[in-house]
């Protein structure tokens, strides 16, 4: 196995009285693209200025290409930061502000030419070069950034969420922009954001975090159909939770469950107890709904369409359950795209296909 690139070993950070990050443990392997996703506070940041060297561990090490780099100062790891900020440079030009890092290491002046280019080209703004950075739009600042960034060729590149402050559009185009780059270079990133749809677009893995510990790291789609705990569950995506408990195992395997009046199979791997309260979770999308009036088949969650949300290429459906809960539906447009324009009131049936399930105990 290829050899990480960066390692965090029991790292724990302190600030005064009041702890950021607690024995964190990270492997990073050469050339993904990482995301630390959390709620605001959770040490997202502070993990990455650690890498950067703009804190020091309390205690543990954070290791850079085999090296402990814990007294290395910033200007001397092989790593840059890209923040939300951008922090340009308002009085310098495009090119000035990308080849300011190389002049500082002395680089020879026709290297700075022919690197300021390469890196403007990857991020489109060659012909910007000349231009003040003030003349520039949000997201065209934000490619400076960028390229001021890779043009020093770091081992780790480090993007403290440098989409937030750009809107909605151009925040997409942007993602796109950073998973072409980051594949074109090579180069690791380590991405900080807390927006979970951002999160899930553009990375290899991504490292759930919450209170200054790692909750869960995998792929994007295993962080989304397959959540260790409920903090996972929730954070990321919306997710439908229904309170219930186990009746009996089945020969074949799975369970069947209890949910209100209703009898549901479960397939899933876990161990229970007959008795024991559950909860089944599943996304807006994994769950069917069909008119009352159409006749159901078994088993189902009835209830009625509270109000119908228009988003274009889906149709989100609050629905009230006949228990009283209140959950979310969403229904894909397809061939036949009458059927899923509800009415207010109108009464349906909710249920899912066998296996699309999540099952926790109340202990996770």
């Amino acid at each position: 196995m290829t050899q990480p690139v960066l390692q965090l070993k029991n790292v724990t950070k302190r600030f005064h009285d009041e702890t950021a990050v607690e024995n964190f443990s990270l492997d990073v392997h050469p050339g993904e693209f990482l995301t630390l996703l959390g709620p605001s506070g959770c040490g997202k940041t502070t993990i990455l200025r650690l890498l950067a060297g703009f804190e020091q561990p309390t205690t543990g090490e954070v290791i850079l290409a085999g090296r402990c780099v814990n007294e290395v100062p910033p200007n001397q790891r092989d790593v840059n930061t890209v923040f939300q900020s951008y922090a340009l440079f308002p009085h310098m030009s495009v090119f000035d502000n990308v080849a300011f890092g190389l002049q500082l290491k002395k680089t020879p002046k026709k290297e700075i030419r022919q690197r300021v280019q390469e890196a403007l080209s990857m991020v489109k703004l060659a012909e910007y070069a000349h231009r003040r950075v003030h003349q520039l739009s949000g997201g065209q600042q934000q490619r400076v950034a960028m390229a001021r960034a890779i043009v020093n060729r770091p081992l780790v590149l480090l993007l403290d969420e440098p989409l937030s402050a750009l809107d909605y559009q151009l925040r997409k185009t942007m993602q796109l922009e950073l998973k072409r780059l980051q594949r074109h270079l090579g180069i690791t990133f380590i991405f900080v954001t807390h927006d979970q749809e951002e999160a899930l677009f553009m990375s290899d893995r991504v490292v759930v975090m919450n209170g200054g510990h790692i909750e869960q790291v995998g792929a994007p789609q295993e962080i989304y159909e397959e959540p260790v705990n409920m903090f996972v569950a929730r954070f990321v995506g919306q997710i439908n939770v229904f309170e219930g408990h186990i009746l009996t195992a089945r020969p074949e395997g799975g369970y069947i469950c209890r949910l209100g009046k209703t009898d549901f199979p479960l397939n899933t791997r876990k161990s229970f107890q007959r008795n024991q309260p559950v909860r089944i979770l599943l996304r807006p999308e994994d769950l069917k709904i069909e008119r009352l009036s159409d006749g159901c088949i078994p088993p189902y969650l009835p209830g009625v369409v509270e109000e119908l949300l228009y988003k274009g290429s889906t149709v989100d459906l609050v629905i009230r359950l006949d228990s009283g809960e209140q959950i979310f539906v969403t229904e894909f447009f397809n061939e036949d795209a009458e059927h899923i324009f509800y009415a207010g009131g109108e009464k349906v049936c909710v249920s899912w296909i066998e296996g699309w399930e999540v099952v926790f105990s109340h202990e996770e």
